[in-house]
This record gives C-alpha cells, structure tokens and sequence, in this order.
C-alpha cells in the first residue's frame, strides 16, 4: 500500500477556542470519508503533531458534513489573548496535520 500526504485528499479548517484548537477534516471527494474515518485516528495525530500538544485529543465523526474533527487542548501555548507564540489560532497546526502520511485509500 502507498504512502500518500493528507492533504493530497483533505483539506482542514481550524478554528480555537482558549487554548483549545479545533482542526476539522474534510475528504476532497466525498467518497473517501470512511477512509479518512479509518487513518485518522487520535493515536496517529498524537504521534504526528505530539510536540505541539500538551492535552488531550477527543476525535469526532461528523457523518452529515463527511468530516472529522480533531478537539486538542492545550494545543495554543495558553490562547490567543495570553500566549507570546507565533501562531496562537492554531492555523499552522492544520497545516501541519495535513503534512502527515497516511495510507492511500484503496480504489
């Protein structure tokens, strides 16, 4: 089986609350949802963001929008409002998701 980049076939959109980011996950084509629902679990984010989370991870499947949602806290260095790092909204944190290997899905 071939190694392919996330964002090959998905895209993300961010989004954070407090310390908290929001990384939602979308398949380009909608028949790759349960694929994407099959490779990206908790454990692989955790192995491939795990220097930028200092939390727990809660993942959700969002059947109606053929998303996942990834729920990271204590990802944003304290929050938008206290935190001196450079990206305190967590827009780079998607990016960096997306950079991740996964599995092609089989076709």
């Amino acid at each position: 089986m071939t190694d392919v980049l996330l964002h090959e076939l998905a895209h993300a959109r961010p989004g954070d609350k407090g310390d908290t980011s929001i990384l939602s996950v979308f398949p380009l084509d909608d028949a790759d949802y349960e694929w994407l629902c099959e490779v990206l679990t908790v454990e692989r984010v955790v192995e491939h963001l795990g220097e930028h989370l200092r939390g727990h991870v809660t993942r959700y499947e969002v059947p109606l929008v053929q998303g996942v949602q990834l729920v990271c806290q204590h990802a944003l260095d304290g929050g938008v409002t206290t935190s001196l790092a450079v990206d305190t909204h967590g827009k780079a944190l998607s990016s960096r998701l997306l950079a991740m290997r996964v599995p092609a899905p089989a076709r």
